[in-house]
């Protein structure tokens, strides 16, 4: 490679394309290397800027179980063919269980509007704007709610309204906070919520664990209440023996679901390992970050020196021309 004096580049080579021989390349990104660090710094402290505006998010994460269904009512053939032979119509139970339920549920909007939105503080999913971690306070965004007076202020149009809707509240609990996965190999549920507050996290999981074990725990009750009522009135208006025996079987297995309804609190999902207020935030990934800034800042740096050098020798090859 022959001497190509400093602030001087060839531009003799192929003038029917743009490509750079290997050798000039690399010495014209000599020429430019300080181009090149003031981009990737100037990119970079951009990049450090914006991640610390970034709020710190904590995410607070329970490992679930489904409960064991094995408690689950069935019919006998012999209790049913007594029963439809006496023209007795018994109620059954499904023998699933509810865990495979439970997770629809839990993404449903039914759910959150009736179970998980009264018991937690809008302005906490709604109007967050940063959370202070030596005082333990979170601080509000005045455009959308003021606390000192407990309104919102917010500007809306339709179909948004002053107040947030269920609906509206659902859409931002479920895409920035609420999220549960399923693993297929063991069964076991990821259940995690993001949030600025670590506190809020854990309260929000512990929440939702309460409220979905509450829900099927009082909704199988109330079935076994009503099968119980609806057994007793069958055993005294039937004359059958054998039909009153079978009744009386499933009577008692009734009971014994309530029993158990009863004494479980945990009655879908059993806590493997429970949400915690955790110490580390999980976003944003600020190293990362500073790392793909310093990256795009070089790319740029050297896009802007081959595009000025090419520029240039196209400036050149029209003079020449």
């Amino acid at each position: 490679m022959k001497n190509i004096p400093d602030g001087q580049l060839n531009t003799n080579y192929d003038d029917s394309g743009d490509e750079i021989p290997l050798p000039e390349l690399l010495h014209l990104l000599f020429q430019g290397k300080w181009i090149i660090v003031s981009v990737t710094a100037f990119v970079s402290m951009i990049g450090v800027v914006f991640s610390l505006y970034l709020p710190n998010i904590y995410e607070s994460e329970a490992l679930l179980a489904p409960v064991d269904s094995s408690d689950s009512m069935s019919l006998g053939g012999g209790v049913g063919a007594l029963a439809g032979l006496a023209g007795v119509k018994l109620p059954t139970a499904g023998g699933e269980g509810n865990s495979k339920k439970a997770i629809s549920t839990l993404n449903s909007l039914s759910f959150f509007e009736n179970n998980i939105l009264p018991d937690i503080f809008l302005p906490d999913l709604m109007a967050i704007k940063s959370w202070n971690s030596q005082t333990n306070t979170l601080a509000y965004d005045e455009n959308l709610y003021q606390k000192n007076s407990n309104t919102w202020v917010r500007d809306y149009s339709y179909p948004e309204k002053q107040i947030p809707s269920a609906q509206e509240s659902f859409k931002v609990f479920t895409t920035k906070h609420f999220q549960i996965i399923e693993e297929q190999k063991t069964g076991f549920l990821q259940l995690k919520i993001k949030h600025q507050s670590p506190f809020i996290a854990k309260q929000w999981s512990e929440l939702i664990i309460n409220k979905i074990n509450a829900y099927y725990r009082q909704k199988d009750k109330a079935e076994s209440e009503k099968s119980v009522s609806y057994l007793n009135q069958q055993i005294t208006t039937t004359r059958l023996a054998e039909v009153k025996e079978a009744l009386a079987e499933l009577l008692q297995q009734h009971i014994k679901k309530l029993t158990v309804i009863e004494a479980k609190q945990l009655y879908v999902f059993e806590i493997i390992d429970p949400p915690a207020v955790m110490e580390l935030h999980s976003k944003p990934n600020r190293p990362l970050m500073y790392i793909l800034f310093g990256l795009l800042g070089g790319i740029m740096g050297i896009g802007f020196v081959l595009f000025r050098h090419i520029d240039k020798k196209k400036f050149i090859r029209y003079f020449d021309n």
